[in-house]
């Protein structure tokens, strides 16, 4: 990596100095040189021929050195290749594309035109298009340019406001960048770059038609980069119809997770999930966590019992408005609020320092989603821990997951939560291995009719049988309630019986009163 980051460097330095300011005599000593002192020194990003106000910006960033994806990725933009990269979420792939696009659009294009944009950035969720924005104007402190995030969920008229006078850097959601472009607000003939970020999600999300829009109103001759975690099949397809001859970068296994996440799961039923969930937080004194949650019932249920615990909690859900979203995530990241309870929404582009716990209280219905939910633990070298409860329902997303990052994740049980109804043995291949046995019932020898003797009427119950019993009687002295709470989104919910009296559907009506309810009343 090194030697190909400073032959790329060393081409740059005779391409602005040439051989008249004696930078090189000889077309191979000044590539042989670059090589011996990239090999004897660390990687920096200066050899990655940054100009100085990107360095500066960096180095306030405490960036030490460029991550591998940065190192492949930033050479290749810089010359104007089309990139397909696939990396781990955490391994500085916004930086990638970002640094680089900066600095073409300091050196290269004429200025924005008004409701004109020259870079674009697609991204699936508001979260994600706030986190990309951010960091293109941290990246891109001191430099004359303007950047904007438009996003649904909030009014378009400011967004409309902005892009008058055009914008350098306009990241957006599909959904509100084709409205702004239908009523005129944004026109994309002038875009020289298109990035498509966590374009996986995208298409999970069912943006495939906005995003064939998107792609017949951008010019031709334009330069395009992928960037995401993971790449499906579908992604593949459709990368093959809008990039050229790309640049393949890959620095990690296809839909790998972090190596420093720590995986586990444990098994469970799922009416016991909230209470294991609050068991294993107490237990484990786990003081800062984010918490994902199939639904926004379930978000609601679990943030209400955490609350009630004297835990500081907020929600992230599609349902609650973008600055109270907004808000939430600050509290969390500040240390205000303990636990973060989410549905996907929050799964991509949070980039929160220091994360040292996610739990997964549901399996996501999508494998993909999976390696982003963890991938906000572990960020930056750093290590974490990734905890998922696992009910029987969700043996096929786990062993699709397993299939995703190949490997079988450990399996444990939490004494007193053993689940009834057993989670089938699964294999990294994506494969049930087998579905777990019933239990067996021990069987009372029978004696034979003559020995046989005079039986109490209450039996002795069997090993195991009374361990309800006796546990309600505990929580009845201490003053629990042990019925089941009314709406839990992880009950089972059984279908309601027929009430007496009632007659059943389909059948006629009791002869004497008339089928359409009180009838005329008789003169």
């Amino acid at each position: 990596m090194r030697i190909q980051a400073a032959w790329y460097f060393s081409i740059r330095l005779k391409r602005r100095f040439g051989a008249a300011n004696g930078f090189c005599n000889s077309r191979d000593k000044a590539p042989a040189r670059i090589a011996a002192l990239a090999w004897n020194t660390p990687m920096s990003f200066a050899l990655l021929g940054l100009i100085d106000p990107l360095l500066r910006n960096v180095q306030d960033l405490n960036y030490q050195t460029p991550t591998p994806v940065q190192v492949k990725a930033i050479p290749a933009v810089l010359g104007g290749r089309d990139v397909m990269a696939a990396a781990q979420t955490g391994t500085g792939k916004t930086a990638g594309f970002a640094l680089p696009l900066l600095q073409r659009l300091v050196q290269h294009g004429p200025a924005v035109s008004s409701n004109r944009a020259r870079v674009l950035v697609l991204v699936p969720t508001r979260e994600l298009a706030e986190q990309v924005l951010q960091s293109f104007i941290d990246y891109g402190k001191g430099l004359d340019l303007r950047f904007l995030a438009a996003y649904g969920g909030v009014s378009i008229n400011p967004q409309m406001m902005k892009l008058r006078k055009g914008v350098d850097v306009l990241v957006a959601t599909p959904g509100r960048l084709l409205d702004l472009n239908r009523q005129n607000a944004v026109q994309l003939d002038q875009v020289q770059t298109l990035v498509l970020d966590e374009a996986d999600r995208m298409l999970d999300l069912g943006f495939a038609r906005e995003l064939n829009a998107v792609f017949a109103a951008l010019p031709v001759r334009r330069q395009t980069l992928l960037f995401s975690a993971t790449f499906t099949d579908d992604i593949r397809a459709m990368a093959a119809g809008i990039l050229r001859d790309p640049v393949n970068i890959s620095v990690s296994p296809p839909n790998a997770t972090a190596s420093k996440i720590r995986q586990w799961v444990v098994t469970v039923d799922k009416k016991n999930k909230p209470d294991l969930f609050m068991h294993l937080v107490a237990g484990n004194n786990w003081r800062h966590a984010l918490v994902f949650v199939k639904t926004r019932n379930g978000v609601d249920y679990l943030a209400a019992m955490l609350d009630a615990a004297g835990y500081a909690v907020d929600t992230i859900h599609g349902d609650k408005p973008q600055p109270a979203r907004l808000r939430a995530l600050e509290r969390f990241k500040t240390g205000e609020v303990q636990m973060l309870v989410a549905t996907d929404v929050a799964a991509r582009g949070l980039d929160i320092d220091d994360l040292p716990l996610v739990i997964n209280v549901d399996l996501p219905i999508v494998a993909q989603d999976y390696v982003h939910r963890i991938g906000r633990t572990g960020r930056a070298g750093a290590s974490g821990v990734a905890v998922s409860l696992v009910c029987a329902d969700e043996a096929p997303q786990l062993a699709a997951i397993e299939a995703l990052i190949r490997q079988t994740l450990r399996r444990e049980e939490e004494p007193g939560f053993e689940a009834e109804h057993r989670v089938p043995q699964t294999s990294a291949t994506g494969e049930i291995i087998r579905k777990p046995k019933k239990p067996k019932k021990s069987k009372v020898p029978q004696a034979a009719p003559r020995e046989m003797q005079v039986l109490s009427k209450k039996p002795h119950p069997q090993r195991g049988e009374n361990k309800p019993k006796l546990a309600a009687q505990r929580a009845v002295a201490v003053g629990k309630d042990t019925s089941p709470v009314s709406g839990s989104p992880f009950s089972v919910q059984k279908p309601r019986s027929k009430a007496a009296g009632k007659p059943v559907a389909g059948s006629r009506k009791p002869a004497g009163k008339p089928a359409g309810g009180r009838g005329k009343r008789q003169s």
